[in-house]
């Protein structure tokens, strides 16, 4: 059953770049009820806060978006820190959502539940059939965790809760942080620097040989909305393109699009990650659903986005 134009909708976590996204979506389908809460008015960490949220407000549909995320570096580096903070925030959303009778959640994931040598392109039914890639191992539990609460919700209580597990996502409102973000913006931000500063080479992480599939964000708000809408069941819906391309491709990719004319080098003593990342999408496809925006195009339009923030 469709979303009813003047439900009450809470999006978690609306300032990051799938939460703002999503709201740019709802709103262009006409949705007008859109509930958010900042960090510092609502922390999802503080049980007794979300619980208070979800009694006063009562959204009927709940996109839970918000969650402690970065690259290998900020994974590697804070292991417990990114396991308790998504699982203590995402227990405490879906919860209380479940206690307050909220009609329907989508939760959102990362294709990194996926196990590390898992068959290509991975199928939804691939999790939990080997063991996960060791620098994202805790953030990938705490994810998986709540796709199965999720589950068991509907298993035991009947309600309607969801899962998306998205590819890699680039676009407006991502992080550009030097050592934080995702491959894609550390890239833009660091092929923008050494054009601007004429450098002869830049030095990117690992051999340039893993295959990576990369989601526009605004895509991803597009098929979020359409799940919300059209889709019920228990298993995840994997979220991408279908297309994989090497991260040296990538590379040069944006080299192009930025207008940077050095050498690009890579440091083999830096990891590589996943060899292989891509995700069946056969499932979303089947439901009618496709992406838009291709690669080249998105990456200009977050150079845009990154532009903008200087």
């Amino acid at each position: 059953m469709e979303m009813d134009k003047r439900a009450k909708i809470y999006v978690a976590g609306h300032r990051g770049m799938v939460g703002s996204a999503i709201i740019r979506e709802l709103e262009r389908q006409g949705y007008k009820n859109i509930v958010t809460r900042t960090h510092e008015q609502l922390d999802l960490c503080r049980q007794e806060a979300v619980e208070k949220f979800f009694q006063e407000e009562k959204p009927e549909y709940v996109f839970l978006c918000a969650a402690k995320v970065g690259g290998i570096a900020a994974n590697q580096a804070a292991l417990a820190d990114f396991m308790y903070d998504n699982m203590i925030l995402e227990m405490n959303v879906i919860h209380s959502a479940w206690m307050n009778g909220c009609k329907k959640l989508e939760f959102l994931g990362s294709s990194c539940i996926y196990p590390r040598m898992a068959p290509q392109p991975m199928k939804e039914a691939c999790l939990l059939t080997s063991e996960l890639e060791k620098t994202n191992e805790a953030y990938a539990l705490a994810k998986i965790s709540g796709l199965k609460y999720c589950e068991y919700l509907n298993v035991q209580y009947k309600t309607d809760f969801i899962s998306v597990m998205p590819t890699n996502l680039y676009g407006p409102n991502d992080n550009y942080h030097p050592t934080n973000s995702h491959v894609l913006p550390a890239m833009i931000r660091r092929f923008h620097e050494a054009k601007e500063e004429n450098k002869p080479y830049v030095l990117c992480w690992g051999d340039g040989s893993p295959l990576r599939e990369f989601l526009y964000v605004d895509d991803l708000a597009d098929l979020c909305v359409f799940l919300m809408n059209h889709y019920s069941g228990n298993e995840t819906v994997n979220a991408g393109t279908g297309k994989e391309l090497t991260i040296k491709e990538l590379a040069e990719l944006i080299a192009k699009v930025i207008g940077y004319g050095g050498e690009i080098r890579w440091d083999e003593s830096k990891p590589n990650g996943t060899p292989r990342k891509l995700l069946d999408v056969s499932k979303s496809r089947n439901l009618g659903w496709r992406y838009k925006v291709e690669l080249e195009e998105g990456i200009r339009l977050a150079y845009e986005d990154f532009l903008s923030r200087l």
